[in-house]
Order: structure tokens, then C-alpha cells, then sequence
């Protein structure tokens, strides 16, 4: 099978969300770890990147944690162009271990979590459309590298990845030791399910209490790389904002395609890593097997990875 090469492509023709020759070639050919194919973004791309990077600046600065504010500035972002995911990576590589990892699209629940666990982050490398400013559903490279990635520059947050990703092992330790096939199935799409909801709604969508001024900061991604959602999340009576409790985070549905309703707050990265090894206990104790029906669903390409894991 033949590499997808950046060559073979027009350079400046695009790589707009489900609109980019390269990557359906990538998906093709089955290629889910690809290169960042840079000289085939178009000026649209780039004008779209600035638009949104204007937009969420000063967002950013009203409502972001302390900590994401730090990782913007330690990944020197051009706020005019799409970034070059080597030069991010030369920045946050230093720092924490972590490097962004081009892909080609969805990647399967079990290979997600073990790239944490290995410090990279697999990274969409499309721009949405720049109709879509405001909200998008799917990840892009905004979400991903100007949403995520800041945080990947915290220790104490990259080690919290680190940790959840060590959960995905366990989860498959614990599934291949299960002997019935029909019991295996329920019982590890239920904690897939919980596992999905509890990086919703802290890594995605995370609230952090601001000790120094006493009020409430984002960290969550889904939220500081949405213009509208971000302030929403703060400032709306609509939301319900809740200090974060395990139990209630696994066994709560959630909806991608609208403003959340219900956010959970934590009070620090340590708080959040102690949540993670508590989600662990719980996995070991058999605590997820039943969690809650609901959203999100968990399909069979998500459960093969935990079942065909090759563990280490």
C-alpha cells in the first residue's frame, strides 16, 4: 500500500473539515497516522484560523484558566496562520513529554487512550468551514491544537492524561478476563460508556474554581475553543454548574450537538488526577459495569479496541 504524500496534492487546494482530498486518500488507503500535509492548506484555512484565534482572544482571557493562559504563551502560536505541528511540538515536547500526532480521523477508544498514555495526542489536521465559527460538533485543528494542546504544556494536567490512558489498560485487562463473550461485551461497553463521560466532562468540558479570585474558569477544551459555548458556560443561568462528584459524572448523558446544560467543577489538576485513580478503584471494584444508559453510544469499532488490545 502507498504512503499518501503532500506531493501528490495541488498545493493551496484545502483542508477544510470533510472537504479535504488528502485525508478521504488517507481514509482510503486506511492510513490513520498520517504527516501533516502543510503546503495544501488554502488561504481560506489560514484566514479562518486568524478569524478564530481574533475571536477567542480576548474570551480567552476573561474566562480561561490560569494555566491554559500560561500554555498559549509557552506554544508561541501565530495567531495569522494554521500552526506546523512540528514547530508546536518543539515548545510542548520540552515541557511535558507530549506531542501532537497528526491523524486522519476518528481514532478507536482503546488506540485514544494509549496515546496519552504515551504522551502523544492525536491531532485532526482539517479547519472547519468558515461558516462554522462559532460551533462545531466535530474536532479541527482548532479545537485540537488551540483547545487542547495549551493544557498539555501543565505538567500536572499532562500527567492526568497520562493516568486516564493507564484506565484504558486496565479496562482491557479487566474485559479479556471476563469468559462469557455476551457478559464481556456488557460489561466493557459500560465502562467505555463511563469512561467517555468522564473525559467529557472534565478534559472536554471542564470547570476549575479560580482560588485567586474566587470565581469559575474553563479548562475543558470543547469550551475554550468555542466563542459562543465559552462565555455560556460561565456566565448563562442556564447552566447548571455542580462540584464535580465520580458518581454522578459516569452515570450522566450527554449531547454533542448544543450547548451543555450541566458542567462540573474541580478545584485543581491534583483534584482531577485523584479523580482519575478514583474512576480506576471503582473500574477494579466493578463499579461501571452498570452506569447509567444513554448518550454517547458505544459502537463495535470502539469495543474491538479493547478487546483486540495488544497490552504491554
Amino acid at each position: 500500500m502507498a504512503t499518501v504524500v503532500e506531493a501528490d496534492f495541488t498545493p493551496g487546494i484545502g483542508m477544510t473539515t470533510t472537504q479535504a482530498p488528502f485525508i478521504e486518500e488517507a481514509k482510503r488507503q486506511g492510513e490513520l497516522y498520517i504527516v501533516q500535509p502543510y503546503t495544501l492548506y488554502s488561504e481560506e484555512n489560514h484566514d479562518t484560523w486568524r478569524r478564530l484565534y481574533d475571536r477567542m482572544l480576548p474570551q480567552w482571557e476573561k474566562y480561561a484558566n490560569e494555566h491554559f493562559l500560561a500554555g498559549i504563551a509557552n506554544l508561541c502560536l501565530d495567531p495569522n496562520k494554521v500552526p506546523l505541528l512540528d514547530d508546536v511540538n518543539k515548545f510542548l515536547n520540552p515541557l511535558t513529554g507530549f506531542r501532537a500526532k497528526p491523524v486522519s480521523g476518528y481514532v478507536p477508544a482503546f488506540q485514544f487512550f494509549d496515546c496519552l498514555r504515551n504522551r502523544d495526542f492525536p491531532t485532526t489536521i482539517t479547519m472547519r468551514m468558515a461558516s462554522k465559527l462559532d460551533y462545531l460538533p466535530e474536532p479541527d485543528i482548532f479545537h485540537d491544537i488551540a483547545g487542547h494542546v495549551p493544557m498539555h504544556t501543565d505538567k500536572a494536567f499532562a500527567d492526568t492524561l497520562v493516568r486516564f490512558g493507564e484506565c484504558a489498560h486496565t479496562a482491557a485487562v479487566i474485559a479479556k478476563e471476563i469468559k462469557d463473550s455476551d457478559e464481556q461485551v456488557r460489561k466493557l461497553a459500560s465502562i467505555i460508556k463511563a469512561m467517555a463521560r468522564f473525559f467529557w466532562f472534565t478534559i472536554e468540558f471542564g470547570l476549575m474554581n479560580d482560588r485567586a479570585t474566587g470565581t469559575i474558569k474553563a479548562y475543558g477544551s470543547g469550551l475554550l475553543s468555542s466563542y459562543g459555548e465559552l462565555e455560556h458556560s460561565i456566565k448563562s443561568p442556564d447552566v447548571q454548574r455542580y462540584p464535580v462528584q465520580l458518581e454522578w459524572v459516569v452515570n450522566q448523558y450527554f449531547e454533542i450537538d448544543h450547548y451543555q446544560p450541566l458542567l462540573f467543577v474541580v478545584d485543581s489538576f491534583d483534584h482531577l488526577f485523584s479523580l482519575v485513580d478514583e474512576l480506576e478503584i471503582w473500574m477494579k471494584e466493578g463499579k461501571l459495569d452498570n452506569v447509567a444508559p444513554g448518550e454517547p453510544l458505544v459502537n463495535d469499532e470502539d469495543l474491538r479496541s479493547f478487546l483486540e488490545a495488544q497490552l504491554d
